[in-house]
């Protein structure tokens, strides 16, 4: 749903779509009727729970509400026959924004609960405002909303790191100011010094040693639970299989909470190009695919939260409760495990040093800035190294591909090696290990045992990842980690199901009515499309678990 293809025309005119009278009758028909006049705010900028505004007479206008030094600023005005909102809506987010009439007038609201049952209904109006929401998101990326939220912190900062990347894998409208050393001195004239960094100013306050998980709570990101609430699925992770679950579960019709411990994604997030994904024979960036799912599960009613991390899921009766790691409790009547896998690191000395300061787990575009037309080494001998290879040197980066094994295309896409072997800018050393990490405060050089040292500004680790399952205690595992499912959960398992009258559906783990797809399934393809199909599959076997308690 990008806007590379269109006009400036046609991307004005979808973010201010001109609705027949039928279109416009059928939207009003959602919202509640109310009289304002001139001067009134219908929600401002912070609010957690604001509505979708329908201006049917009078006008408004959309501002940045003034903050420390920074005045008002107008962005835009509305008028009859047009609607007031933008993605925040849909994912909970608070305003970014504040709307205040110039002119009395009517307006209507339409509720965040209407609003989704209006999605659910009406396709055509449902792709009318999913397009306006989504090219006023884009906006106002580049304009005066992305002050609202302002990140501060040292360009070679791990905390700084993890929060840009919280803040661009949840599709946050925000700025990201990198401070260089000789920057630093400017902190004190706002109360800030060095141990206070990161910090993100949201509305102008300074919230100082910023977290995500902070900024989450501020935002009105974290899960706030309702009172006596079952859910009918939990997914616990948000990668391609967790999206594919929440995203099939919710269109069909099951109340769907999709948890995920950093933001949607999992490692395709990191991956910089996919060109074996089924419908993109040009390739697609990982970001982009996740980020089209995410706007999907958007679509369809998901309630998505990050980063809200599982601690604990286990049955409660009838029911499974799926406790979270500051106690909160979600109860639900199923739930699926897509927790992908933990990245693998080199036992290295100083390796916990460099993360986030020269150690990488993904090369895409926030990455890159990290390292641009810098040299770094690669290691790994899978199909991630190769396209990270690729997408680095095509950037500017000299690459050095670091493979353990003697043989490229024992792990490796036949297309990927051939391109690697072919492009200058890559120097591919077989049989060969990282043996030693040099630099200061952050890595400068890395030994590797074939070649000696070599210059480094990033080091992109892609050696795989062990299955997330620590917290699954009650759930059957192999010896790696990897939980059965199925036909594969061992025999000592079977026997709780014996009073059921039934075997472990696909899918379904060694307790019943919770299920596992994705890179955390033992057995499974780790690629893509096998863990979207898993995941979308997974859901099929919820509906017959549910069909048996109901």
């Amino acid at each position: 749903m990008g806007n590379a293809k269109m006009t400036q025309r046609e991307f004005e005119r979808m973010m201010k779509p001109a609705l027949t009278d039928a279109q416009w009758e059928r939207l009003l028909s959602f919202g509640e009727p109310h009289d304002v006049e001139a001067g009134e705010y219908l929600f401002e900028a912070g609010d957690l729970d604001y509505d979708l505004i329908l201006v049917d007479t009078g006008e408004l206008e959309i501002v940045r509400v003034a903050f420390g030094w920074v005045g008002e600023t107008h962005v835009g005005t509305m008028g009859p026959r047009s609607f007031v909102g933008e993605l925040g809506l849909l994912n909970g987010q608070g305003a970014f924004l504040s709307a205040r009439a110039t002119k009395t007038g009517r307006m209507l609201r339409v509720s965040r609960e209407r609003l989704r049952v209006l999605m659910a209904e009406d396709d055509e109006l449902c792709d009318i405002i999913l397009h306006a929401l989504w090219a006023r998101r884009e906006i106002l990326r580049t304009g005066p909303a992305a002050l609202t939220l302002k990140l501060v912190g040292p360009r070679s900062s791990r905390d700084f790191l993890a929060l840009r990347r919280f803040a661009e894998r949840v599709d946050l409208v925000h700025t990201a100011i990198e401070l260089a050393p000789g920057d630093l001195w400017t902190l004190g004239e706002h109360g800030i010094g060095l141990d206070d960094l990161p910090v993100a100013f949201i509305q102008g306050e300074a919230m100082k040693n910023a977290t995500p998980g902070m900024v989450a709570e501020r935002l009105g990101l974290s899960y706030q639970g309702r009172a006596d609430e079952v859910v009918d699925l939990v997914v616990v992770g948000g990668g391609p299989a967790g999206l594919a679950a929440a995203i099939y579960g919710a269109s069909e019709g099951l109340s769907t909470v999709l948890l995920d411990a950093v933001a949607p994604g999992g490692q395709a997030a990191a991956t910089s190009r996919i060109e074996n994904f089924l419908g993109f024979p040009f390739g697609v960036s990982g970001g982009d695919l996740i980020g089209q799912a995410s706007l999907q599960a958007l679509k369809f009613g998901v309630r998505v939260y990050a980063p809200c991390e599982a601690a604990d899921l286990r049955p409660a009766g009838r029911d499974l409760d799926v406790t979270l790691t500051d106690g909160r409790v979600i109860r639900a009547r199923t739930a699926i495990v897509t927790s992908g896998a933990a990245y693998r690191t080199l036992d290295l000395e100083r390796w916990n040093e460099f993360e986030g300061a020269g150690i990488y787990y993904a090369a895409t575009p926030l990455e890159l800035r990290q390292v641009f037309e810098s040299p770094v080494v690669v290691v790994g001998g899978a199909n991630s190294a190769g396209q990270a290879s690729l997408y680095l040197a095509a950037n500017g980066c000299p690459v050095h591909l670091v493979v353990r094994g003697s043989d490229l295309g024992s792990r490796m896409s036949s297309y990927l090696v051939d391109r690697l072997l072919e492009d200058p800018r890559i120097d591919v050393h077989t049989g060969s290990r990282v043996t030693a990490l040099g630099g200061g405060s952050a890595l400068e050089s890395v030994s590797i045992d074939s070649i000696g040292d070599v210059a480094a500004r990033g080091l992109f680790c892609f050696i795989g990842a062990e299955p997330a399952t620590s917290w699954l205690a009650e759930l059957d595992r192999d010896a790696d980690g990897f939980l059965r499912t199925g036909t594969d959960v061992s025999v000592q398992s079977l026997e709780r199901w014996q009073g059921m009258g039934r075997e472990p559906l696909p899918f379904e783990t060694s307790v019943p009515r919770i299920f596992a797809a994705g890179d955390v399934r033992r057995g499974s393809m780790k690629r893509v499309a096998a863990a979207v199909g898993e995941g979308s599959s997974a859901v099929a076997s919820v509906h017959r678990a549910l069909a048996d308690i109901r």
